[in-house]
């Protein structure tokens, strides 16, 4: 099993890297919480890696902190949850979010994740409130400052959101005065989606 990568950040997307490792570039897919963090591309970037093997297919899911990586494995628990919905999880509500949804038992929050229902927000909240208390008051990474709309568009669209509907959400951040940094501009075009 392979639990951390060390080399050159060859491409990014709000959803993926491919990470050089010694002339081998390993294909992480990632949440937006990690892409906010990572370098620029040829730079040296090292994540930490779940390995997901499956019967047809082995899988890579990298994260740049280990809080990261353990609240991906905590979603793994859960009755099915696996790790595209997890990882849309973690692209859909920030960490701190997250805890704070699943110990104060706001399945309504986790349901505007596209791809969560009803009974999956329910068990998220019955299954791992306890196990979300270890994680409060956690410290987060800073954010990198960045700007581009586009990329916030096609972000939302990479998590499930209809295209017009992200762009609109956009727009509006837009005319409201957008924040200098792509994942502040992130959350605001999410909760308006969400109606957070």
């Amino acid at each position: 099993m392979i639990g951390r990568l060390v080399g050159r950040l060859a491409t990014k997307a709000t959803d993926h890297v491919i990470l050089d490792v010694g002339g081998v570039g390993y294909l992480v897919h990632i949440p937006l919480s990690t892409f906010y963090d990572l370098p620029e591309t040829e730079s040296p970037a090292s994540l930490w890696i779940h390995t997901h093997v499956r019967e047809e297919a082995l899988a890579l899911y990298g994260f740049l902190t280990e809080r990261e990586r353990a609240l991906f494995l905590m979603l793994l628990d859960v009755a099915g949850i696996g790790p595209r919905v997890a990882l849309t999880v973690l692209s859909g509500i920030p960490p701190a979010d997250l805890i704070e949804a699943l110990r104060g038992g706001d399945a309504r929050r986790l349901m505007a994740v596209p791809g969560v229902g009803k009974k999956t927000a329910e068990r998220m909240v019955l299954e791992l409130s306890e196990k979300a208390a270890k994680f409060a008051g956690e410290p987060g990474a800073p954010r990198p400052p960045t700007v581009a709309p586009e990329d916030v568009v096609s972000a939302l669209v990479n998590l499930g959101y209809r295209k017009g509907d992200a762009e609109r959400a956009v727009d509006a951040i837009g005319r409201a005065g957008a924040p200098k940094d792509f994942g502040d501009y992130l959350k605001l075009a999410l909760k308006k989606l969400t109606g957070g």
